[in-house]
């Protein structure tokens, strides 16, 4: 079988490697190098030290090595998106388009579409029902990424390899440290490059500027402060509103009027609801293997909501949840499992 790992220099990529080989599988190593590059070069993810770990890796296991450049799409499909999301007052993902558009879009439009499988070190499974494939939950529910990869398309699923869904955290760095690897007590990254390279604020503010704006309260209409943007804040927000007499919280967003909407309290009734309209609905697998009946997630946790799913011709659908749900944002992704909360069978953008 042929296969090819995309490794990034950390714990769960390199062990990926190591288990392949346990199984008579000598992969061929990619490290997919993406950052924020514009026209002046504003920012490049460091790689250095990632690009020598996976060097290191393809050569104790003697594996070939490939560095495949994906900046400019990246730019172009990712970092656009969220610029142009934030612009229009949605909250976008762009760890989950990251997935879908570059690490099995654009890497298997260059490289991967050679390859029999693509395997990476996702904390994710994959499950065969009545011959279909189903991207399916982890056996570590606190790493488990199924919501991270939940607007993968069909073909990308049914070549994917998920060595190390199966492990606990723990048993991933176990092995790393038996194995010797250099990445075995390596910090974990968080996400999408450039969230964790420089102040989020300060990206937005470099393509979308600063505009004040009144925040108010929900209840009585009160004028509390101001703001710079509607675009640096997101529904549920607590942290940044700099208003005394708090705790304040974001529950809505006047996006002509460049207002914020606030209510106080920890537990106030605004922050939460029950029903979630999606958008751009549709099944991972092509078909729905249950009923109504589902569990979903509107963010990465370990937890799961159980609800009930109608799906509409037009292609947007709902959700109705049985829990009470805190800060529902439009430009997220609803991810929908079946009732057992195992097999990712859906997800859409909630509106």
């Amino acid at each position: 079988m042929n296969v090819a790992a995309l490794v990034s220099g950390g714990v769960d990529s390199s062990v990926v490697v190591h288990l392949l080989k346990e199984q008579g599988i000598t992969p061929d190593i990619f490290y997919i190098r993406i950052g924020m590059e514009d026209e002046e070069g504003y920012i490049s993810c460091p790689a250095e030290e990632d690009i020598e770990l996976t060097q290191w890796i393809a050569k104790k296991y003697g594996c070939r090595f490939e560095e495949v450049d994906l900046h400019r799409e990246y730019w172009d499909r990712v970092v656009n998106y969220t610029i142009d999301s934030v612009r229009r007052g949605l909250t976008p993902n762009p760890d989950v388009m990251c997935n879908r558009l570059i690490k099995f879009g654009a890497f298997d439009e260059v490289r991967g579409h050679g390859y029999d499988r693509i395997a990476t070190g996702h904390y994710a499974t994959t499950d065969i029902l009545g011959g279909t494939t189903f991207l399916a939950t982890a056996k570590d529910p606190v790493k488990d990424q199924t919501d991270f990869l939940s607007q993968l398309e069909y073909r990308q699923i049914e070549r994917l390899m998920f060595p190390i869904g199966d492990l606990m955290k723990s048993d991933v760095r176990a092995i790393a440290a038996r194995a010797a690897l250099p990445s075995a007590t390596r910090k974990d990254s968080q996400g999408i490059c450039f969230l964790g390279k420089i102040n989020y604020n300060d990206f937005i503010k470099r393509y979308l500027g600063e505009r004040e704006g009144d925040i108010v309260e929900l209840e009585t209409g009160r004028v509390l402060g101001k703001h710079r943007g509607y675009w640096f804040h997101t529904i549920g927000q607590r942290k940044g509103l700099y208003l005394g007499g708090g705790p304040w919280f974001v529950v809505r967003k006047d996006i002509e009027n460049n207002v914020l909407y606030v209510s106080q309290g920890y537990d106030p009734e605004a922050q939460y609801g029950r029903s979630i309209p999606l958008a751009g609905f549709r099944w991972l697998s092509g078909l729905n293997p249950g009923g109504e009946d589902i569990m979903f997630k509107i963010r990465h946790t370990p937890e799961f909501h159980p609800g009930r799913l109608t799906v509409n011709a037009d292609g947007s659908a709902l959700i109705e949840s049985a829990d009470r749900i805190q800060g529902i944002a439009a430009g997220q992704y609803a991810t929908v499992y079946d009732a057992a909360a195992h097999l990712v069978i859906a997800s859409g953008m909630i509106t």
